[in-house]
């Protein structure tokens, strides 16, 4: 392997694993892909996407936890969801640490109410980091079985292998940006909340605080 040909590589996985913040499961959906068709490594891949989406929960954690009133006014709608989300985080502060990779509609507020919620922060990084690594080798994994798949229909006809390799990538980073925009907040709290009995002797901090 030449320098130019790792120093590629090297770029590919770091910018997989920053996007993954944003475009969340398109990226290890690509990055299995790609692994498949031995551009990338798939262990690699699912370690640096991983590391990504953490980093990226870490940060919205240190956010509700020390700059809860700083989000609040910067992005003032977004305090409601916080709410809905805090209970539930103070009746179970694991399962929600746990979830934050697969909160589908609550990715950036699950974690804030985290950290607003006072989750003890070795706890969080110790679920959330095994949310990450479950949720990354879970989607490389897809992606490089689509990549088998997809090389069994197509069988001989390699002369279309790099045109439909690029629609492929372009189709699943809009079908998940379109999931990414639903919005289903409702489901995953009654999800995570399933199982209590009684309310929590935990009350909600003052409006100001959150």
């Amino acid at each position: 392997m030449t320098f130019w040909h790792a120093l590629h590589r090297l770029w590919a996985y770091l910018a997989l694993g920053i996007s993954s913040v944003l475009t969340e499961e398109a990226a290890p959906l690509i990055g299995g892909l790609a692994a498949h068709d031995r551009k990338l490594g798939v262990v690699p891949v699912g370690i640096w996407i991983a590391g990504g989406s953490w980093s990226g929960d870490i940060v919205l954690y240190y956010l509700g936890r020390w700059r809860s009133k700083w989000v609040r006014h910067r992005w003032p709608k977004l305090r409601a969801y916080v709410l809905r989300a805090f209970k539930v985080v103070r009746r179970h502060p694991w399962r929600a640490s746990l979830a934050v990779r697969f909160a589908y509609g609550l990715r950036f507020t699950l974690p804030i109410a985290c950290g607003a919620a006072r989750v003890p922060l070795t706890l969080y990084l110790i679920a959330s980091a095994i949310s990450a690594l479950v949720w990354s080798f879970l989607f490389t994994a897809a992606g490089w079985w689509f990549g088998q798949w997809m090389l069994h229909v197509l069988g001989r006809v390699r002369r279309y292998e790099q045109p439909l390799f690029a629609l492929i990538v372009v189709v699943l980073g809009i079908v998940f940006w379109i999931m990414h925009k639903r919005h289903v907040e409702e489901e995953t709290v009654h999800v995570l909340s399933r199982g209590d009995r009684a309310d929590d002797a935990a009350k909600l901090p003052p409006a100001e605080e959150l």
